[in-house]
């Protein structure tokens, strides 16, 4: 009786102004697999379903537990976490492809730098006065640390960007991500000091007026961050923003 292999279609670049290419490898199969112990197998026997020998595939990863973001890739068509991605629950051949919305560096691994400059542009952190012990924060009202918990899932691993159809090499929208940051920012107690320099950065180029709301991040998100509440919410602030420096109030 044959053995049963996995048969994995993988897009590669050699390098970010290469001419992307297709190989087919075909692996031992295991049960409860998940994307990146078959990777693995090709590191360990790099050669593909013709038996010709090539270089190990490249891609990216580190927590291996769906925290980090690192293994975000295009899977069947879909973008997700490679280490969450099963084998079993896949239909073969399995396509992985680099998530498009970002520079191939080489093969699956892609630079995600532009999510963390914008999380640097709309100042994305709590500041505080100084590296010494400052005592308990403030204290946060039950019901808000719940919702804001949620949103303090986000681990920047590019996959509302990929299924965003206003992100694309025409636009300069920062991310659906970026709605629940300043929204989870601007609740601590905190972080609202800065709220409204955070709400003025996003209503500025690339911002918020760039979305358009089709709600395809929500549908991907692997930690089901409430997105499309984050949406609405922010631009209901960026309206009363607008309204408080028309007319120059405080």
């Amino acid at each position: 009786m044959a053995k049963k292999s996995i048969h994995l279609i993988i897009k590669r670049q050699d390098h970010p102004d290469a001419k992307p290419y297709e190989e087919e490898f075909l692996i031992p199969y295991r049960p409860n697999m998940n994307i990146i112990a078959a990777l693995m197998e090709i590191r360990k026997n790099p050669v593909t379903k013709d038996g010709k020998k090539t270089t190990p595939v490249q891609w990216d990863m580190n927590c291996l537990e769906e925290v980090c973001g690192a293994c975000s890739m295009n899977i069947n068509g879909k973008p997700q976490q490679a280490c969450s991605a099963l084998i079993d629950q896949k239909k073969q051949p399995i396509r992985l492809e680099p998530l498009s919305k970002f520079p191939v560096i080489r093969d699956l691994y892609v630079d995600r730098s532009r999510m963390f400059d914008a999380l640097k542009r709309v100042k994305a952190w709590i500041p505080i006065d100084g590296t010494y012990d400052l005592g308990p924060g403030p204290r946060m009202a039950e019901t808000k640390r719940q919702w804001a918990y949620e949103l303090s899932k986000c681990f920047t691993c590019g996959v509302c960007l990929e299924a965003c159809p206003n992100v694309n090499e025409k636009s300069r929208f920062m991310g659906p991500f970026v709605f629940s940051q300043v929204r989870l920012k601007n609740a601590h107690p905190t972080g609202e000091m800065q709220k409204e320099e955070r709400l003025e950065a996003f209503m500025g180029d690339g911002g918020l007026e760039v979305c358009g709301n089709s709600q395809n991040c929500v549908q991907v998100c692997p930690k089901g961050l409430p997105l499309t509440t984050s949406i609405a919410a922010i631009n209901r602030e960026a309206t009363y923003q607008s309204f408080r420096s028309f007319f120059g109030g405080d």
